[in-house]
């Protein structure tokens, strides 16, 4: 698993919004990334839902979250949909970006081992490089104890960027389609051309009922 002071591998994916997020369109800002297991399961609602009523917090720090799972941006889109998730989704079926954090590892259940992904957090700086990890975390209390963390470490001044996207591809039903994770390995160089794009994510618009927080 990467460390702190490692440079961040660049990343291409789809989200459950159906845009394309880039380590590019990040380039210059501090985010966090967490990797969690599986859409829709308890503890990966209960986290989620955590960063998602901890998210006017962590704006006010100007510091994007971002969450990452194997599942398809079709699967992010539904669960997003389910708990009112105000942040993107990012799917990586592939393990590519898992697998350059050294997130996608061997777990074991009832003596059976399998390849599964190790819920773990990311803060990466706006030079690039990761600031702190978290590679075991409690999904109940974790995005209030990434929150704290960030507020006791200033980050370095930078000017304020708003996440940007590119729409993904879509098939003629109209339905989005998946983009092929495109990742370059820690410390390598981004191209000097790489435009900026300016558009935000769209939020989720369903907000969760009282029942949904309960069940979070």
């Amino acid at each position: 698993m990467l460390r702190i002071g490692d440079r961040a591998p660049s990343f291409s994916l789809a989200s459950g919004s159906g845009e394309t997020i880039s380590s590019a369109h990040l380039k210059g800002q501090r985010y966090v990334l967490y990797f969690y297991p599986k859409d829709d399961t308890p503890g990966c609602t209960r986290e989620a839902c955590a960063f998602r009523d901890n998210l006017p917090a962590f704006e006010t720090l100007g510091v994007p979250v971002l969450g990452l799972s194997a599942d398809s941006d079709r699967a992010h889109a539904k669960f997003a949909g389910k708990y009112g998730l105000n942040f993107p989704l990012l799917s990586d079926p592939e393990h590519m970006l898992l697998e350059a954090y050294g997130a996608w590892v061997e777990k074991s259940m009832y003596g059976r081992k399998y390849m599964g992904i190790q819920r773990s957090t990311f803060v990466i700086g706006s030079n690039g490089k990761i600031e702190q990890v978290w590679e075991k975390v409690s999904p109940d209390s974790h995005a209030g104890e990434v929150l704290a963390w960030l507020s006791t470490k200033p980050a370095a001044a930078s000017s304020k960027k708003t996440v940007a996207t590119k729409k993904s591809p879509a098939t003629a039903k109209g339905k989005s389609v998946a983009k092929k994770a495109a990742v370059t390995p820690a410390g390598t160089g981004k191209s000097a051309a790489q435009k900026k794009l300016t558009a935000k994510i769209a939020a989720p618009s369903n907000k969760p009922s009282a029942r949904q927080r309960a069940e979070g």
